[in-house]
Order: structure tokens, then sequence, then C-alpha cells
């Protein structure tokens, strides 16, 4: 089990409880507030509402585990939070400059791969992720081709957005070289793009 405490609805100090429903999830910020993905997402059945993001996530022994984030609209026990090795991570570069540097961008866009998904473009290629846009300027710009089917960095598997953006995360920092195995066409082949930091989300 585990605990959210916050002020839903302005109700100071609530108490919820609930499950972690899955770990290693993704979601992205244009769902909640328009930008990037949001990596290593802890799902939760606790109920989150308007008050309570932003407060602790607690395990059934008063570690704080995560804090509350996001709820998704209209949805019943569908909550997420940031787990705590992330806030710890990043919390010192934001109280002493506002900032966190340490995001690594890749600067494309893309897709889960899936068995419909592979049948609408004809592959056997069932699991990655393929690339539906280059950001013109970025990091990829001719090095990654849309239609490309990233399937590991730095040989880690990669099945799934969720996959790809915590490798990033976790794994990464802006400046280091990431090899990429893709799909492209018929063929495999690995390729190197130098990491940049991420640019700020648009307004």
């Amino acid at each position: 089990p585990v605990i959210a405490i916050g002020n839903p609805y302005g109700l100071v100090g609530s108490l919820t409880t609930g499950v972690v429903s899955a770990l290693g999830r993704s979601i992205t910020e244009e769902d909640f507030a328009g930008g990037y993905a949001i990596a290593n997402i802890i799902q939760t059945s606790t109920p989150i509402n308007p008050g309570n993001s932003g407060g602790p996530l607690l395990n059934a022994v008063g570690k704080v585990v995560g804090v509350t984030t996001a709820i998704v609209s209209e949805s019943q026990g569908l909550g997420f939070a940031v787990p705590s090795n992330t806030i710890l991570r990043e919390i010192s570069s934001l109280i002493n400059s506002g900032t966190y540097e340490g995001h690594s961008y890749l600067g494309v866009s893309g897709q889960d791969m899936s068995y419909n998904v592979a049948q609408e473009i004809g592959t056997s290629v069932t699991h990655g992720w393929r690339i539906v846009a280059v950001t013109s300027g970025g990091p990829s710009e001719g090095i990654l081709n849309t239609g490309d089917i990233i399937i590991a960095l730095n040989a880690n598997p990669i099945r799934n957005n969720d996959d790809l953006a915590s490798y990033l995360e976790e794994k990464t920092l802006p400046g280091q070289r990431l090899v990429l195995t893709v799909v492209r066409g018929s063929s495999t082949t690995d390729v190197s793009v130098i990491l940049e930091t991420r640019p700020p989300p648009p307004i």
C-alpha cells in the first residue's frame, strides 16, 4: 500500500491510500502542462486531486517513495508520482539555480511498435520505437531518419517509449555519445548521436 498526503480542494492534511499499480511508466507533459516525457513514473491507484499534487507518496512504513504529480482527467484510480531517486538526483540543482540541465535530448518523436503498426508499415518488427519526425537542428538530424525503428540503446533492448525515456533519463547525460541500434528498411545498423541538453518546453 501507498499513502498520499496533501490538500485536495483545500482540505488541509488529507490522507488517501492506494496501491502501486505499475512502475517505469512514462507520461508526456503535454497531457498535463505541455512539453516532454516524464520518465520512470510510479503509477498508483491512490486518489490524487487538485491540491494533492506535489505532496509526498509514502509506503507502509512511512518512507517517502515519490512526489505526486498528476492524475489523468476524468479517470478513477489513475495517478502518477515522480520517484524519490529522480527527485534526489535533481533537487540540488533546482535549489541552487532553479533549473536542472541533466535531461538528455535526442531530438526525435515517434510511436511504439506493435503488431498492428508493423502490419500497417509492412515490417516484421513488432517491438521498439519508430521515429516519425526528426527535429530540425537537433542532435539526431542527418543521423536518424523518419521510419527508423530504435530497438536498442547502448546494447540495451528498447521495447517501447517507456524503455527509451527511462534509459535516457536514468542512464545518460547531455554531451554523451549514445549508440542506437535501429532497423532501417530491411537492415539493422548502429548509429551514434551526441546527446544535447533538453531545451525548455514551448510556452
